[in-house]
């Protein structure tokens, strides 16, 4: 089975292209509903227990997380130490049941599959990229997103020129949202013929 990563810095169109993914009937895992799944599961005791105060009715409150985090990067290495694992094991699970299932691809959208620096065995790497002007202005955008949160982030992500870089394909979604779809559908077409050759 192929395995596929796809990354990209905030704002630059992972979810538009991991839909076009799923549409097309690829197995699809996205590290940010894990997240929020777990932020209402198996996260909610330790991540209340290392920052008292975040849960509300059970479920960690991310506004109130962020609030606690702003500022401070040794607290996000301490959450992340907490949530990153918990994702990891999903992510193994997902793949392995896909392999299982005998599908020829499986797509795994991992924000900071750079960053983090784990070996995750993938084949290929997928790395969504924009335009930094339209970036800025799709991230601002966002509820809840300040130019203070959204600079934060930047600084914890590796230049959008690095990835690119080390992309074994590069979807750049400036243009319109058809465009892109355009695009993520004749990616699929070439995978499937490679997955078909392996």
């Amino acid at each position: 089975m192929l395995k596929l990563g796809l990354t990209g810095s905030i704002a630059t169109g992972k979810s538009t292209v991991l839909k076009v993914f799923a549409e097309l009937g690829v197995p699809t895992f996205s590290s940010d509903e894990a997240v929020h799944e777990l932020y209402s599961g198996a996260a909610v005791a330790p991540v209340e227990a290392a920052f008292p105060g975040v849960t509300v009715d059970g479920v960690i409150d991310r506004e109130k997380l962020s609030r606690q985090l702003l500022g401070d990067p040794e607290r996000l290495r301490q959450l992340e130490a907490i949530v990153h694992p918990l994702v990891r094991a999903r992510i193994r699970e997902f793949l392995a049941d896909a392999a299982a299932r005998g599908e020829p691809m499986a797509v795994v959208d991992i924000p900071l599959l750079f960053e983090n620096g784990v070996d995750w065995g993938l084949d290929a790497i997928i790395v969504t990229t924009v335009d930094e002007a339209e970036q800025r202005r799709r991230a601002l955008a966002r509820p809840g997103m300040t130019v203070e949160k959204l600079d934060a982030i930047l600084a914890r992500q590796l230049p959008q020129a690095e990835k690119v870089k080390r992309a074994t394909y590069i979807i750049d979604t400036s243009s319109t949202i058809a465009t892109t779809r355009q695009t993520a559908v004749e990616l699929v077409q070439r995978l499937r013929q490679q997955a078909q050759a392996r």
